[in-house]
């Protein structure tokens, strides 16, 4: 039996303005009408394997849940990592799951923020890899390479153990761009897709050889698993005194079990704006462009207008994203560099690496639309069925207008409904909450006043989503 394996905590970091660390590439609509995570699940529909352990960020985890809720999987296990700790952690936390079911499960280990194109071809290289890791094999997924590309990984294939498999040679970090046509040249290197399939067992006997400190860690951490709604939550501090390392370095650089199984497959990892420029059909000037975009004598540009009209005039090779907030210009060549723009954002402490000025909650999510030094507007979306904390706040009032739905009010000891264009107020520590008893979205805006803003000005007294903050 085949179980996915699908890591979702990456941030997407080069994939800023878009990408934050509370809502990463992984969770976004990028080249299609799902997010990426959601295009993986249903790749998988062509397939013949169990239901998908995804091996997610505590932060992330109503995101997850309500997009795999969207793709109608059910049995999904979703465990959420304490905290950061790299690929073969997560892999060997979803690898002792599935041992928990099944001692012979054969885990298809796949990220959930890439695109592969042709799905009948990659379907092959996995029935392909069953066959090799049912006899003991940890097989990655090469992919053949179509130029010289400096921003992968690569994989050496030595001699032949399949028809259609090698055994690894040696894995090869990012080139320069002179190795990496050499690479090209050679016939004998593949991209590092970052794909493997394995028997579960497999790799924690290989992990146990040469880090048994990783394995020691997660079987504590695992031993302490308990059920949270749709999550399991793993003990933290057992998983707080795991090393972090990648499934690379920490096996398959080293184990003499090593194959790879090659595909062309339109495999991409997405991880640049000009990665997703490669995918993306382009306009006889070479340009890509999504939202309310003009260009003029303007050429190979990859531009998205998410708020407003953007326009550019005798420019070429660049990437332009605006946002409700941000506004990213770059080299379409040095889009990987982006990265240590997000790294300035981070050490200045600023919002804009952490959310969108649109913010999602298990209930629904809020957009600031407006604020001074004594007050906040905030348009908020609950959805059907969902209910906010009941909770109060030291430092604030607050006024909400109901614009679209119904609304249900606790304000203090009384409780009423509210319909369009019918509002409330909730004064400084009322204990209060809002709740959408409808079947259509709730819109409210809210009018915060006070002289403290902060959104860890609430004490919660009762949350159906298990929040303690």
């Amino acid at each position: 039996m085949i179980i996915p394996v699908v890591m979702a905590g990456g941030t997407g970091s080069r994939l800023w303005p878009k990408s934050r660390k509370l809502h990463p590439k992984q969770f976004l609509n990028l080249n299609g009408r799902k997010s990426m995570l959601q295009e993986t699940l249903s790749r998988l529909r062509t397939l013949d394997i169990f239901p998908p352990i995804i091996v997610a960020n505590e932060e992330h985890r109503f995101l997850v849940a309500e997009q795999v809720r969207q793709e109608g999987i059910e049995n999904a296990t979703i465990l959420l990592e304490p905290e950061v700790k790299n690929t073969a952690p997560a892999v060997a936390i979803a690898a002792l799951s599935a041992l928990e079911e099944n001692p012979e499960s054969l885990l298809l280990i796949l990220a959930a923020d890439h695109v592969i194109d042709d799905v009948e071809e990659f379907s092959t290289s996995v029935a392909t890899a069953s066959r090799l890791a049912k006899e003991g094999m940890l097989v990655t997924f090469g992919v053949t390479p179509s130029h010289a590309e400096t921003g992968f990984g690569y994989i050496q294939r030595g001699e032949k153990c399949d028809l259609e498999a090698y055994r690894v040679k040696k894995f090869v970090e990012k080139p320069s761009s002179k190795k990496a046509k050499e690479f090209l040249e050679s016939g004998e290197f593949y991209w590092n897709s970052g794909i493997f399939l394995f028997k579960a067992r497999r790799y924690i006997e290989e992990l146990s050889e040469y880090q048994p400190k990783i394995v020691e860690c997660c079987r504590s951490s695992m031993s302490g698993k308990s059920r949270d709604l749709d999550f399991f939550r793993i003990d933290a501090a057992s998983f707080g005194k795991c090393p972090a390392e990648s499934i690379d370095y920490a096996v398959m650089e080293k184990t003499k079990h090593a194959s790879v199984v090659s595909f062309g497959g339109g495999w991409n990892d997405v991880g640049s704006w000009s990665a997703l420029w490669d995918i993306s059909d382009k306009s006889p000037e070479g340009n890509v462009v999504s939202g309310d975009v003009l260009t003029y004598d303007s050429s190979n540009m990859y531009v998205q207008a998410n708020q407003r009209l953007v326009a550019t005039v005798g420019v070429s090779d660049l990437v332009v994203v605006e946002t409700s907030d941000a506004v990213l210009v770059a080299n379409k060549e040095r889009s990987q560099d982006v990265k240590f723009l997000v790294d300035l954002l981070k050490e200045g402490e600023r919002k804009e690496y952490i959310h969108h000025r649109e913010v999602y909650r298990p209930w629904g999510m809020y957009d600031s639309i407006g604020n001074g030094e004594r007050y906040q507007v905030k348009k908020i979306t609950v959805k059907p069925g969902a209910k906010l904390s009941v909770q109060l706040h030291h430092h604030r009032a607050e006024h909400w207008i109901v614009v679209s739905g119904m609304a249900k009010i606790t304000n203090g000891d009384e409780s009423y409904f509210l319909g369009e264009n019918e509002s409330t107020y909730i004064p400084v520590c009322q204990i209060h909450s809002l709740e959408n008893p409808g079947v259509i979205p709730l819109e409210i805006i809210e009018v915060q006043s006070g002289s403290y803003l902060g959104e860890d000005d609430i004490v919660r007294f009762d949350d159906i989503y298990g929040r303690d903050q």
